[in-house]
């Protein structure tokens, strides 16, 4: 097998839920040691619910042009099964009956290893930064503690988009979670159901209320989890359930997420329950030009390396959410990935090793 693939076989064989990336962090920081660079880990991990910090390293550069960051997550959504990844037929997938987590360690393994050739084939670099961030999965929040002025580079890649190779993020959306609690009144199922005010119902009746999947080409809504009740035969005095929405108008995001908060408060008073809703900012999105530098040079990667660039909006948020939002300039790019967060995740191993290539041409052409 190449290295490519080797490396992410050690990856993806490494339990790594969203606050347990402590082994996949030491094996980044083995791997940028090997290539002889000067890592370090942040210590944003206690404060952000991880065993793992955000890992940083820098190569200085060597000619003129524009300096670039890579960034990957080492996280993945929790796997229900053994990690057992294989090749067949040309494919690296996991045999083990859940995620492969190519979702970002397809990624984690295309920047380490189109690095390391920059470094072996003395290639000439107008500077390369490298981070890689924990608690990706649960709301970019490694990400969002990584100190950003660290970088002396204001444009970035991550590649955390699922589908072929080529396509090139020009936007995604901003998104809004929701916990919702109802609160009602035990009594017996049986012998005194009347006194007793069903949060479960209340909860029932909002749900059904809301316009849920697919709103409009830019919109989408879901509630994703729902707990409540202490027996079958007690009137449920609490139930929660977790929602989202996510819009690429920020506007017609605030619309939707307001026609949740009625859907919730009609529902309470009919049913004669309380509730409490939480709302926090999952991320901002953000639109990018066909034109901008950042995007232009991933267009003039992908072409270099044989892939037709193609443009599109993501329906999900990334990394590079947070340093749009920050002011610098981050593009997603597809990795040749398929099957996010589920067990037919996987990814060829041409695609795997033409995205180490991608990774060399984005350094080329950021020093032309």
């Amino acid at each position: 097998m190449s290295e490519a693939v080797d490396l992410l076989f050690e990856l993806a064989a490494i339990p790594s839920p969203s606050g347990e990336e402590r082994g996949v962090a030491d094996v980044v920081l083995r791997y940028l040691r090997g290539l002889g660079l000067e890592p370090d880990e942040d210590s944003c991990g206690p404060g952000i619910g991880s065993n793992a910090g955000n890992v940083y390293a820098r190569l200085e550069p060597t000619t003129r042009g524009r300096p670039l960051f890579l960034c990957a997550h080492m996280d993945t959504v929790p796997p229900d099964g053994d990690l057992e990844p294989v090749v067949e037929d040309g494919i690296v997938r996991n045999a083990g009956g859940t995620i492969l987590g190519c979702d970002n360690k397809a990624a984690i393994t295309a920047m380490l290893e189109g690095t390391r050739r920059v470094l072996a084939e003395n290639l000439p670099h107008a500077g390369l930064e490298l981070v890689f961030t924990p608690m990706e999965e649960v709301g970019l929040i490694g990400a969002g503690a990584f100190d950003a002025e660290r970088l002396h580079a204001q444009v970035g890649y991550v590649y955390d988009q699922e589908g072929p190779m080529g396509e090139v993020v020009l936007g995604a959306p901003w998104s809004r979670a929701l916990e919702v609690r109802f609160h009602g009144r035990s009594a017996h199922a049986g012998m005194a159901p009347e006194e007793g005010r069903s949060a479960i119902q209340a909860a029932a009746k909002a749900i059904a209320d809301l316009r849920l999947g697919r709103i409009d080409e830019l919109t989408t809504a879901n509630v994703g989890t729902i707990t409540g009740g202490t027996a079958g035969n007690v009137v449920p005095e609490w139930c929660t359930f977790q929602a989202e929405a996510r819009s690429h108008d920020e506007g017609t995001l605030g619309e939707v997420v307001q026609e949740m908060l009625d859907a919730f408060s009609f529902a309470a008073t009919e049913t004669e329950c309380d509730v409490e809703t939480t709302m926090r900012k999952s991320y901002d999105g953000y639109r990018l030009k066909r034109d901008e530098p950042a995007v232009a040079l991933a267009a003039a990667a992908f072409s270099r390396c044989g892939f037709e660039p193609r443009y599109g909006l993501s329906g999900g948020g990334a990394d590079a959410n947070v340093f749009n939002r920050r002011g610098m300039r981050c593009v997603n790019l597809s990795h040749g990935v398929f099957g996010f967060h589920t067990p037919d995740e996987h990814v060829s191993v041409a695609d795997l090793e033409a995205m180490v290539d991608v990774t060399v041409a984005l350094v080329e052409a950021a020093r032309e």
